[in-house]
């Protein structure tokens, strides 16, 4: 058929919503923006409207602004700055997950009346591409009632499981706005010194999973000399590109896409745009499949690193909130460590660095406090199990925390916290019975 048939405004789409509507919107880029940023312009009587996403780029006013909070509930698997931010409204709620069973979670408890998100043009034969995003955006389109899409001819056309027939989809919007890019931003000196100490233990046919920030772009960066680098992630990233361009990727030791980037999504800058643009070497794949970690160990040597807030003296990583104050979300933290760690030669790291800057409630000066404490934050939920981490990277070292006890988990990652804060940190080791003291 003609898909301009099924082409109506924005304003036409608005009016398809009614009150009590679930809309879910796809993830960071592929979120559909145009419609998005005009939804709070629906009429005063339009309300209970509930919004499910993921890392939302857009500031949209109908989140952002407390005189919309009335008539929107946001509900997210991912918090980005903007939902933090919103979180003072009171209309903001977070939905624990793990990634790649976000999806499959999410549709056992409620099904979307509409799916609003951003596709490529149709080529001759009617499909569109998903484009940036497939870590749940194909099976929430599949279930929704109402599937209204934005065309974008900016979005690249990528390989995978993204294709999105005219049939299946019920009104599109030509719209023409820039793809949001993350840029790479510059490295700190404690960036560089994590990503060189995690790039030493990574060889040549490893299997990568970069995650998002400074210290992944860090790792990235060393890696330049590498060969033979597989990649199976759950985010493509700009840095996978210039390893690519650099001779290091070629993907031919992978057991399962061999020769493939296999991601769940894409975020970066437009050179990572144009790389994969109708590029078969890379596959944006369902991330219930991606980051399954049964899928994940069947790449021999598969590597994951990922970030923590703070990680505890036996181990526990929280890595989405300060106590109880939700921060981010767990992603595919879980199911990429778990996934290495299922792999034959496969590691897992969990980096951060070994302080932070804090204000003091009291004086409302700014002061350092350690990442590596005692016992987290009251409150905080564990991200990662203490059974789960492997190793775990500060600025000062590096340690392996698989099969050690305790009192051995204490005195090593003391080992790596900030020398002022290591005899405090024993002390508090000792006194809750962590570790048997000097004998």
């Amino acid at each position: 058929m003609d898909y301009r048939k099924k082409i109506i405004s924005v304003e036409q789409a608005l009016k398809l919503v009614k009150s009590g509507d679930h809309i879910f919107s796809g993830m960071m880029a592929a979120e559909g923006r145009l419609f998005l940023s005009r939804l709070h312009e629906l009429p005063k009587n339009i309300k209970d409207i509930k919004v499910t996403n993921c890392l939302p780029m857009l500031d949209a006013k109908f989140f952002t602004e407390k005189e919309y909070a009335h008539r929107f509930t946001i509900e997210s698997w991912f918090l980005s700055g903007a939902l933090r931010k919103a979180m003072a409204n009171g209309n903001i709620r977070y939905i624990p997950n793990h990634l790649h069973l976000a999806a499959y979670d999410r549709l056992t408890h409620v099904k979307p009346d509409i799916y609003i998100g951003v596709v490529t043009p149709p080529d001759k034969n009617g499909f569109m591409s998903l484009s940036l995003s497939n870590v749940y955006e194909k099976r929430m389109l599949q279930a929704a009632k109402m599937v209204i899409l934005e065309i974008n001819p900016h979005f690249p056309r990528t390989h995978g499981d993204v294709e999105v027939h005219v049939n299946d989809v019920d009104y599109l919007i030509e719209v023409d706005y820039p793809v949001p890019e993350l840029p790479d931003g510059e490295l700190t000196e404690k960036d560089i010194i994590i990503g060189n100490l995690i790039a030493e233990r990574i060889n040549d046919g490893d299997c990568l999973q970069l995650g998002i920030g400074g210290i992944p772009n860090a790792v990235a960066a060393a890696l330049v000399n590498k060969k033979d680098l597989g990649v199976h992630t759950e985010m493509l990233t700009t840095g996978f590109v210039k390893l690519y361009k650099a001779g290091a990727i070629t993907g031919k030791y992978k057991k399962i896409h061999p020769g493939k980037m296999v991601a769940a999504f894409a975020l970066g800058t437009k050179e990572l745009y144009d790389f994969i643009d109708d590029n078969p070497a890379v596959e944006i794949r369902d991330g219930h499949y991606v980051n399954d970690p049964y899928v994940i160990g069947q790449n021999d040597n598969q590597v994951s690193i990922n970030s923590t807030i703070e990680i505890d003296l036996t181990g526990q990583c929280c890595s989405e909130a300060i106590g109880t104050r939700q921060f981010s979300g767990t992603g595919g933290q879980v199911d990429t460590a778990v996934g290495a760690q299922n792999s034959k030669g496969g590691r897992s790291f969990i980096a951060l660095y070994s302080t932070a800057l804090v204000r003091n409630k009291e004086t409302g000066e700014r002061e350092e406090i350690s990442k590596i404490v005692p016992i987290l934050k009251p409150g905080a939920p564990v991200t990662l199990s203490r059974n789960d981490v492997d190793y775990v990277v500060t600025e000062y070292g590096v340690v392996r925390l698989t099969g050690t006890t305790i009192a051995e988990r204490v005195e090593r990652l003391i080992s790596i916290a900030h020398p002022k804060f290591r005899d405090e940190l024993m002390a508090e080791a000792i006194k809750y019975g962590l570790h048997p003291g000097v004998k």
